[in-house]
């Protein structure tokens, strides 16, 4: 895979698919999520366990992005 790891603070709302997260001090890796009521999601890892991540539950990710494409700039 390209690009660099990095870390980042995620949200129900921000989630992604690939993403690493820490639980139960075990990285685990996102492999499918559903979205579910009230603004939460079900996200299964590649292990094939499962989390669901309520509305306000934050959790801090790594993500694989491409330094290359830049981003929009705000002016």
């Amino acid at each position: 895979m390209k690009g660099v790891l990095v870390s980042v603070e995620i949200d129900a709302r921000t989630v992604a698919i690939g993403d690493q997260v820490m639980v139960g001090g075990q990285a685990l890796t996102v492999h499918d999520m559903t979205a579910m009521s009230q603004g939460r999601k079900r996200l299964v890892f590649a292990t094939g366990e499962s989390f669901v991540m309520g509305r306000a539950t934050v959790l801090w990710a790594s993500r694989r992005v491409d330094p290359r494409i830049g981003r929009a700039r705000r002016w």
